[in-house]
């Protein structure tokens, strides 16, 4: 599998019939907190979300069936504020295989709390690179296009550049819209803006040289290798401790998405570690992610090798 993929990254435009949808995406729409809604409009809208993401083309690449990206997208629907108008929270995760196992490692684990949209039974989502139809087809392809560029840099360094900057695009001819989760100067800088806008910050570029290192050259190897695959996972997270030190901002949201998806596969991972490797990987990830010390912490309290 990882190969296959690879192999996609030299593919250019190719014949429109060979063509094939780069996601295979799980959908999920909860509406519990909703009363006294025709329950239609909530199945509709979770098979049109569905048929979107996994029917439409992202990019230009060939991919087989059994290739495409596996993501889940679980919107959880809080609030109806008109006959058409909903708000609420979107889950989105994303994960790939590990070459030689029927490991899959998390990519993306993101809570998006700034879901408002417009929607009426058996509409279909429409989208558009170059202007803002609506909320919701904008979100769902910022979504598509960062979970691409994920998946691309973990296989080639800087990889995802492309798909970071569709995602960008998105986000621009947002500017205008009056929802959330678009613009600069909202809340804590942790929406899709800041998020788009560390993945291509060069600044952040040791982070985005750490995803390649740490899934091609470290997990990839490890079924074969075990030693040296870990080994090169414990040498890239001192890029992520760069970007740490250095502070490109105050809030480092591009680092907390890292470390969101990661931090139990980093404790499994060096659990299994020597001791001195052990010690320099929990001094490391103490450091930059301080908020998961105690869970990292445990790395020492397993038999070492």
């Amino acid at each position: 599998m990882g190969l296959k993929r690879i192999a996609l990254l030299l593919v250019l435009i190719g014949p429109l019939g060979l063509r094939a949808q780069e996601l295979r995406c799980n959908v999920q729409v909860n509406s519990q907190k909703i009363q006294g809604t025709n329950r239609t409009v909530f199945q509709n809208l979770q098979t049109t979300i569905y048929e979107f993401m996994n029917n439409t083309s992202w990019t230009n690449h060939v991919y087989g069936f059994d290739e495409r990206i596996e993501c889940n997208i679980m919107l959880n629907i809080t609030e109806q504020l008109g006959s058409d108008e909903y708000k609420g929270t979107l889950q989105v995760q994303s994960r790939r295989p590990v070459f030689g196992s029927s490991y899959n490692t998390t990519m993306l684990n993101f809570l998006d709390n700034n879901l408002h949209f417009r929607y009426m039974e058996f509409d279909k989502i429409e989208f558009s690179e170059s202007t803002h139809l609506s909320n919701l087809s904008a979100i769902l392809a910022f979504y598509a296009y960062v979970i691409i560029g994920l998946d691309y840099d973990s296989f080639a360094s800087m990889g995802g550049s492309d798909y970071y900057l569709k995602a960008e695009k998105v986000v621009t001819n947002a500017q205008m819209a009056p929802e959330k989760g678009w613009k600069a100067y909202e809340g804590n800088r942790k929406n899709r803006y800041w998020m788009v806008e560390n993945l291509l910050n060069s600044k952040y570029r040791p982070l985005r040289e750490a995803y390649y290192r740490y899934h091609r050259q470290g997990l990839d190897r490890m079924s074969e290798k075990s030693t040296e695959g870990r080994a090169e996972i414990a040498d890239c997270l001192t890029l992520l401790q760069k970007v740490y030190r250095e502070k490109p901002d105050a809030y480092m949201f591009g680092l907390q998405l890292f470390f969101d998806a990661k931090n139990d596969e980093l404790v499994n991972v060096f659990s299994e570690s020597f001791s001195a490797e052990k010690a320099r990987v929990v001094n490391i990830l103490t450091e930059v992610d301080n908020p998961n010390a105690a869970k990292y912490k445990k790395i020492l309290e397993e038999k070492s090798e």
